[in-house]
């Protein structure tokens, strides 16, 4: 069933509707009817099967049948905070991320990053990244879309972490030493089944200098590695993310 978000504002007792991009895409993509039924979340905690009752150019009313339980939704709020990469790798970071589970997403400026970042082109580039975090969203039937954070500088980085209760560092030089599912076991065996914060920082092309890594440390951060080989920059958020969401018993571990 084809799911849709909404702004809360835009549901009115069981009356809901949805105009703009989610409007053409029934009306001209989907090329629904009267009476088809579709599921609408508010993004933060009401999600409703509903049936639409009526459509036209730019919009479309339905009406709520029945409101369900949010569900979709992992124990673990997961933040990817990645330093920027060059092209698009960062949609697909942000895309991919969001199909697997991520709670949110914060890129950041590190030292040996490639792209240049330009900060009058930001408005723009976190409206799109925020178009691809919804439509992800909607195609894995997620109950909530990440938010997409400006973009950090390393120092705001690193003033974040104290907020989480576990920050991950990937670093490649640790890809021979502590790993992140001994980093996950050592701090999650006192948790139980509470939810819990999480961040996952992921370094650039050029990967992380020794001084950002001692900084991430000292600023409280588990330096981990990802394995034996050394993985593209896309690769290792995606990678990571997809271990924690298995730790957490999100697929079924432990």
């Amino acid at each position: 069933m084809q799911r849709y978000f909404v702004t809360p504002e835009q549901i009115d007792g069981s009356r809901i509707v949805l105009a703009g991009d989610d409007a053409h895409h029934i009306t001209r993509v989907m090329r629904m009817e009267t009476d088809d039924v579709i599921m609408v979340s508010d993004g933060v905690s009401r999600v409703a099967e509903a049936k639409i009752v009526s459509l036209a150019p730019g919009k479309v009313e339905a009406e709520a049948a029945e409101w369900l339980p949010v569900s979709g939704e992992p124990v673990w709020s997961v933040t990817v905070a990645q330093s920027l990469p060059k092209g698009d790798k960062m949609e697909l970071v942000i895309q991919k991320g969001t199909e697997i589970g991520a709670a949110a997403f914060v890129p950041f400026e590190s030292q040996r990053m490639i792209v240049q970042y330009d900060g009058k082109k930001e408005a723009k580039r976190l409206e799109r990244w925020g178009k691809i975090a919804k439509e992800a969203a909607e195609q894995a039937h997620r109950s909530r879309i990440p938010a997409i954070h400006a973009v950090e500088s390393w120092k705001g980085l690193l003033a974040l972490i104290p907020a989480f209760d576990l920050t991950l560092f990937c670093y490649e030089k640790e890809s021979g030493g502590r790993g992140l599912r001994e980093a996950v076991a050592d701090r999650s065996a006192s948790w139980g089944d509470e939810a819990r914060r999480i961040a996952l920082i992921v370094g650039p092309e050029g990967g992380f200098t020794e001084r950002e890594a001692e900084e991430a440390e000292k600023a409280g951060a588990v330096i981990v590695g990802l394995g034996k080989r050394i993985l593209r920059t896309e690769t290792a958020a995606m990678v990571g993310l997809a271990c924690l969401m298995y730790e957490s018993g999100e697929m079924g571990g432990v």
